[in-house]
């Protein structure tokens, strides 16, 4: 359901964490556990504004289509040109029914390079148009997640920018586009631009826990946004929205890795060969049992929910799998295709 104006000021109201827009990520089953675990909010995988306009057929990409009953959720779009966010936009509410639209000025990837993302950085006059645009058309609130800068660290003055434009809030992640993921986040650089809007500011980067998210917090800003470490633990959030820190035993981890890949079929189907595939969790089912790296050969070889339950069969003996698979049915339905597989 949409959400209306106001909607960052409301959740940042209570205690929590932000689920960041991760390309591979951050799709409907992994929002799905960091929301039932208590995030703030959780953001789509970036999507480009001229394939929603241009691409045809966008109403079911999985990219923005919500789970159902999927509430809380931000869609985040990239693009350079005004007229073609502002549709996007409009057809992203129309089909996704976002809580809020992001824009996304923060991916360094090449392949983004000329179509928006983190090059905007270099000429902030235009994402300031964009951000114009795109609240235009929508009533929602819009945000912008943005790095330091392009190479050279210009994030205050861009923030201000942004704000004078009508962002209702600003993410922030600590280190410029030139530096990929390589060193460390700079938070006193992120402090300084909290410190210089008068709209809310989510910090970002090399948040791996709670205890590390509460540190942050000490820095001004509204609330932290968690990305590769809320992979293989949503308990994360559920820790910052209650203060109870306590960790998740193997068969917790186990029964949740294996809802991951339930929730993964459920919300995709089967693939063009008719399988019901979690091929794509191998990168994100070994990340729930770290202290377990004897499974990882395993679970990196996976190819159905199937192989899922058989690698991590010595843990999850008598730890309550098979409620977690009518959970599965009962929030997310069986998918289309082969649906005794599950």
């Amino acid at each position: 359901m949409t959400c209306g104006p106001g909607f960052y000021a409301r959740r940042l109201s209570r205690p929590g964490a932000v689920l960041a827009p991760m390309a591979g990520y951050s799709d409907a089953p992994l929002r799905q556990l960091a929301a039932e675990e208590g995030a703030l909010w959780t953001v789509s995988e970036m999507i480009s504004a001229r394939g929603l306009v241009l691409g045809g057929d966008s109403e079911k990409l999985t990219l923005g289509r919500p789970y159902p009953g999927e509430a809380n959720r931000v869609v985040q779009l990239f693009g350079a040109e005004p007229d073609i966010l502002a549709e996007a936009v409009r057809r992203a509410q129309a089909w996704f029914t976002p809580a809020a639209l992001d824009l996304n000025m923060g991916c360094p990837v090449p392949k983004v390079r000329g179509r928006g993302g983190a090059c905007l950085l270099q000429t902030p006059e235009v994402a300031y148009d964009l951000v114009r645009a795109m609240r235009g058309a929508t009533e929602l609130d819009v945000s912008a997640k943005i790095r330091l800068g392009w190479d050279t660290n210009r994030s205050v003055e861009v923030a201000q920018g942004l704000a004078a434009a009508g962002a209702s809030l600003i993410t922030v992640h600590g280190r410029t586009s030139a530096q990929r993921y390589t060193g460390e986040a700079d938070w006193d650089a992120v402090a300084r631009v909290a410190a210089s809007v008068d709209v809310p500011v989510v910090g970002s980067g090399d948040v791996r826990s709670a205890a590390q998210a509460r540190a942050r917090l000490r820095s001004g800003v509204a609330a932290v946004m968690i990305g590769r470490g809320a992979v293989g633990n949503p308990w994360v959030f559920r820790a910052l929205a209650t203060g109870e820190d306590a960790a998740p035993d193997a068969g917790e981890r186990a029964r949740t890795a294996l809802r991951h890949a339930r929730l993964h079929v459920a919300f995709y189907g089967a693939d063009r060969f008719g399988l019901l595939s979690v091929r794509p969790l191998r990168k994100v089912l070994p990340q729930y049992l770290p202290d377990h790296p004897d499974l990882r050969e395993a679970l990196v070889q996976v190819n159905t929910v199937e192989d899922v339950e058989r690698a991590l069969a010595p843990l999850l003996a008598g730890s309550g799998a098979d409620e977690d698979r009518m959970k599965v049915y009962e929030i997310s339905g069986p998918p289309g295709g082969a649906r005794g597989m599950l």
